[in-house]
């Protein structure tokens, strides 16, 4: 008996607390242009246990890179985030989202264009979907602008593609060609432009003064 009750308690724990051994995972599909910067800029957020490039929003299935930047297929090159909720949560990751993108920008981004380049946020629940909402209207806040200004579209996802492997980890993998890239596109001096101070930072909103 002495021995069954502390293992009865350790299961009860256990069981109770499963947020305290088993940390809940959840998924945020992303789509910003280049899917090397944004899978970059994400991945170095605590929190983000890990981010992979791929594809989404189209029809074909197992879409190659050839066959989505042809325009063919509908889909957007994306990054899956897989974060703990526990120490990121999803609107807070938005916030990095937006000051990574150009969310006037709805043909592309940068010195990409083409709808397999356009911003959209893919949310996989309601729960995700009020979430994103709420934060493109804290953008247009936060911008002083009309909400209709920004084009960075909300949508439900439907399936994530994984791209190919060399696509992964680009920026750590081919760092010259990475920073040439990043540099030649002019990706950082339109985000400053946009968001300037708060540019690539999770900085909260903030709402402009009325004039």
């Amino acid at each position: 008996m002495r021995l069954v009750l502390p293992l009865l308690m350790v299961g009860a724990l256990l069981l109770g607390a499963p947020g305290s051994v088993f940390a809940a995972v959840e998924n945020a599909v992303l789509a910003g242009g280049c899917f090397w910067c944004l899978e970059s800029d994400l991945e170095k957020l605590p929190g983000v246990l890990s981010v992979e490039s791929g594809y989404s929003g189209g029809t074909v299935a197992r879409p190659t890179y050839r066959q989505v930047t042809s325009e063919t297929t509908g889909h957007q090159e994306v990054v899956e985030v897989r974060f703990d909720p526990a120490k990121i949560s999803y609107p807070r990751l938005l916030q990095s989202y937006w000051r990574n993108v150009d969310p006037f920008d709805g043909g592309g981004q940068f010195c990409d264009r083409g709808d397999s380049y356009r911003p959209v946020i893919f949310t996989n629940s309601e729960a995700q979907a009020q979430s994103a909402r709420a934060s493109r209207a804290a953008v247009a806040r936060d911008l002083g602008v009309p909400e209709s200004k920004l084009k960075v579209e909300i949508k439900p996802l439907k399936t994530f593609w994984p791209a190919e492997s060399y696509h992964q980890n680009y920026a750590n993998t081919n760092t010259p060609r990475y920073r040439l890239y990043r540099l030649s596109c002019g990706r950082d001096r339109r985000l400053d432009e946009v968001w300037g101070s708060k540019a690539r930072s999770g900085a909260p909103w903030s709402t402009p003064a009325k004039r």
